[in-house]
């Protein structure tokens, strides 16, 4: 890349080389013939002179035999077999059916034309062969142009094939422009809102087209015309013949993501459709499609159609028309800024009129409205209000009566509640005037067996018997002595 030196740097890239001729894999290729004038057509004429000093007498006559004749090898009939088909048929148009269409390694393409009733093989050189917008199905009916000749070393004969066209009212380009078109269409690359806005005043434009076109020159100068202060960065590419299309998407991408440029715009000078074909080729779309920034497409002139332009961001008729639409004039701007702070200070004062009215206005049918809103509501407040005052009312009295129930029920509810507990509290006093317990706290003791049986009588005791005395606060562990029974006993 050149150094910064104004508004025009130069991107050189190098354009690649066509490989060479000879077949791939097809065996020996015959050798082009020199190219010949095109247009002539018609019958072969094949005409044999008979040399008089080869010739002998008639025998029948008298005469001496004929000297034996020369003989010719194999190649030197081939050579003048050759030597008449070149002559004789050096630029013929030839319609048929394609059958067993091959793509060598070395570029050329080699195929059978064919009718219903014979076939004949023929070959188209890279260089011819690089023309095509795409390589046609075999089944698919053509018209070639070309020569026939043949190769010595087999003695077969071929046509050598230097325009190949589609037969019918669409041509082989516009059978590859539809096919890709669709292809695009369906992965939603020439969708409408995928396209993005070109910025209004860029500070650098990129441009990729020839560096010689004039193209390039028409761009430079509206947009020096219209804004001088626009830098221009441009990157020279062939745009049209072998390997150009790879050389501009290469460009594109190199372009666009340097970060060096706010819109890109990508074109040509006019020409036919083989020369703008390059515009039409996948990887250029591609490279369109996804570049970083906005792309201008501006392709021959304005009834010339690319892929190219339907995939851009914006399509130009003419080079000199995108310059136009990628920068704006800046005496135009010029003009415009004078004109702002009248145009600001008439608005200004239009829009604020307008509102001063908008509001004089609003303001009695805004109190008028809310008079109309207000007064039904009004009188549906009033009975609101009745309604309310009657429903707290009965609320109340439904509550107080409530209340009073519920104070008859506590009342009552204590009431029940005495009379068991003052005759369970006599019951009890009862219980307990019976209870053994109140005759062991008047000092009694009970005697009781080991396992808590009451020892009644005297009969139950022996002597050294071991018992339990049973007193109002424990147990005494005792045993018993001497047995007396009531007749023996003294005590008081």
């Amino acid at each position: 890349m050149a150094p910064d030196d104004g508004t025009l740097d130069l991107f050189d890239v190098a354009a690649p080389t066509e490989p060479s001729g000879a077949e791939d894999g097809g065996g020996a290729a015959p050798a082009q013939p020199s190219p010949r004038s095109e247009g002539k057509r018609g019958r072969v004429e094949t005409r044999v002179e008979v040399d008089p000093e080869t010739t002998g007498t008639n025998s029948r006559d008298g005469e001496p035999e004929p000297e034996a004749p020369e003989v010719w090898t194999v190649s030197q009939v081939n050579r003048a077999v050759r030597n008449l088909l070149e002559a004789q048929l050096s630029a013929v148009w030839v319609s048929g059916e394609v059958a067993n269409w091959k793509r060598a390694g070395s570029g050329h393409r080699y195929f059978t034309l064919k009718d219903e009733n014979a076939q004949i093989r023929a070959v188209m050189w890279r260089s011819d062969a690089s023309r095509l917008p795409i390589d046609p199905d075999d089944g698919m009916e053509v018209r070639v142009h070309g020569s026939l000749t043949l190769y010595e070393a087999r003695g077969e004969y071929q046509l050598v094939v230097r325009r190949l066209e589609a037969a019918g009212d669409e041509g082989l380009w516009r059978i590859a422009f539809e096919k890709l078109r669709k292809r695009l269409e369906a992965e939603g690359l020439l969708a409408a809102e995928r396209k993005r806005r070109v910025p209004r005043f860029p500070r650098t434009v990129g441009v990729v087209t020839s560096t010689t076109g004039a193209a390039l020159r028409d761009i430079l100068s509206v947009i020096r015309r219209r804004a001088p202060w626009t830098r221009v960065l441009v990157m020279g590419t062939r745009v049209q013949g072998e390997g150009s299309a790879l050389e501009i998407a290469h460009a594109v991408r190199v372009l666009g993501r340097s970060g060096r440029v706010d819109v890109m715009i990508v074109g040509r000078g006019g020409g036919s459709i083989e020369d703008l074909w390059a515009f039409n080729e996948e990887p250029v779309v591609r490279a369109i499609a996804a570049c970083p920034v906005p792309v201008i497409s501006a392709v021959g002139h304005e009834v010339d159609v690319t892929l190219s332009d339907l995939v851009a961001d914006l399509r130009a008729p003419t080079p000199s028309a995108a310059g136009e639409a990628v920068v704006v004039d800046g005496a135009a701007v010029a003009e415009y800024l004078e004109r702002v702070p009248r145009r600001l200070a008439t608005g200004l004062r239009g829009s604020v009129q307008r509102r001063r009215r908008a509001v004089d206005e609003g303001v009695p049918r805004l109190r008028r409205a809310l008079q109309r809103r207000i007064e039904p509501r009004r009188s549906d407040v009033g009975v609101l209000t009745d309604r309310l005052t009657r429903a707290m009312r009965t609320a109340l009295e439904r509550r107080r009566r409530r209340a009073d129930v519920l104070d008859r029920l506590a009342r009552a509810a204590r009431l029940s509640v005495e009379r068991p507990r003052r005759t369970l509290s006599a019951l009890a006093g009862r219980l307990h005037a019976l209870s053994p317990l109140s005759t062991l706290e008047r000092g009694y003791a009970v005697p009781l067996t080991r396992d808590g049986r009451v020892l009644r009588s005297v009969d139950h005791f022996t002597p050294g018997s071991g018992f339990v005395l049973r007193v109002v606060d424990g147990r005494v562990d005792c045993e018993a002595g001497a047995i007396h029974p009531d007749d023996d006993f003294d005590g008081p």
